[in-house]
């Protein structure tokens, strides 16, 4: 099955794809800029979030910011089959801001588990990474972590808005 984004589904995408209005009721927003009704907008957008046309809506926040000078990746490596359980350990702590497997590129990269931390100070990202070991236990065979440097852009593909792309038929998950 393939869903055919038509000119309001284009309209709803290129509204949204720099972020949602920072305002009180930001899909009713949207709804107005593209000219349909809040309830028409949702439905639609539900439709290409079950059609993979959209993967997710969620928050890209500024860390930096924030006043969170710190962030840094968490790579680890753990058993193959204890990945499961240290990734539910991880994300069961509150400052791990989301957690991935990756394979493992041997032998000069032997981490398969990811985990983000964000601290406002060095020593506090130093606790975080020692709480984090502690969590996993045995399970952690090793571990570095990769400070960020700089905000890298966080953006997907985007459309244009301009219409002069006629709309592609985008493939629907199974």
């Amino acid at each position: 099955m393939t869903h055919i984004l038509d000119d309001t589904d284009r309209a709803i995408i290129v509204a949204t794809q720099d972020g949602l209005p920072l305002v009180e009721r930001p899909y009713d927003a949207v709804a107005q800029q593209v000219g349909i009704d809040a309830a028409e907008l949702r439905r639609r957008v539900q439709v290409m979030l079950e059609n993979g046309v959209i993967r997710r809506i969620g928050v890209v926040p500024n860390h930096y910011a924030l006043g969170y000078a710190w962030n840094g990746m968490t790579v680890w490596d753990v058993a193959d089959h204890d990945v499961a359980a240290a990734g539910a350990a991880l994300c069961s702590l509150g400052f791990v801001s989301h957690c991935y497997e990756r394979p493992r590129l041997l032998p000069d990269w032997p981490f398969n588990l990811f985990a983000m931390i964000h601290a406002r100070r060095k020593d506090d990202a130093d606790d975080l990474v020692a709480r984090a070991a502690q969590a996993l236990g045995g399970m952690n065979r090793g571990h570095r972590v990769l400070y960020s440097t700089r905000i890298l852009k966080k953006t997907g593909l985007r459309l244009k808005g301009d219409g002069d792309v006629p709309p592609k038929p985008v493939p629907a998950r199974a």
